[in-house]
């Protein structure tokens, strides 16, 4: 049997993760932007303007090793924040995932949220898949100052949310970086349904023992 060509694959579950993504009702509309690590350095990136629910794998952006774009669509125009992750991550990172994602949006509207950790530790998947999840303050869509300001964080930082804007997740595999954005999607439903009230958090101890117990760097 003849081998699949890697890229091709890779080409096929960008999209196969943006339809679930979109169909499911995570982003909307023309919102949303996915990159993908290849094997030889290159990056899969959705094209500008693309919905997640409608992508044509062949029409996927290809960037370069250093970020400038190749062949295919042009790439979002959020592909600062997407190249910065690369770059400042000290962990193996193959896929970023950048949403538009309605409750994590909400979270960031309010007052009070710790800029430095905005979910509050309600379930330890949040805190095994995600760490300490930074709001960074609002940046207009497009400017290159959103890739500056995720330069600015510590190399372990895997999460962010962009105040009036939305998450972004990077991890090393696209499955895994989804899955992480699930989660913190999650997450800030679980915190706005208990604003007002007073949830039994994860104590600093819990929190500790799931750090060593799956080698979370926070």
């Amino acid at each position: 049997m003849m081998k699949r060509n890697p890229e091709t694959s890779a080409r096929e579950r960008v999209c196969l993760f943006a339809k679930s993504i979109y169909d499911r009702g995570l982003t909307h509309g023309s919102t949303g932007n996915i990159s993908m690590r290849l094997e030889d350095g290159r990056f899969l990136v959705t094209p500008t303007g693309s919905s997640m629910g409608f992508l044509d794998p062949q029409d996927l952006s290809v960037l370069d090793k250093d970020g400038r774009h190749i062949s295919g669509l042009a790439p979002t125009k959020e592909v600062s924040l997407h190249t910065a992750f690369y770059g400042v991550r000290k962990a193996p990172t193959g896929a970023v995932v950048h949403l538009h994602s309605h409750h994590s949006v909400a979270l960031s509207l309010l007052d009070g949220i710790d800029a430095e950790d905005m979910l509050p530790p309600l379930t330890p998947y949040g805190v095994m898949q995600l760490g300490r999840v930074k709001l960074l303050p609002y940046i207009q869509p497009g400017d290159p100052a959103m890739g500056d300001a995720i330069r600015t964080l510590g190399p372990q930082t895997s999460a962010v949310v962009l105040a009036n804007h939305g998450p972004v997740v990077a991890a090393a595999t696209l499955d895994k970086a989804v899955f992480a954005m699930e989660e913190l999607e999650a997450t800030a439903r679980l915190a706005l349904e208990m604003r007002g009230q007073t949830p039994n958090l994860l104590s600093a101890d819990q929190i500790a023992k799931l750090v060593i117990a799956f080698n979370i760097d926070l």
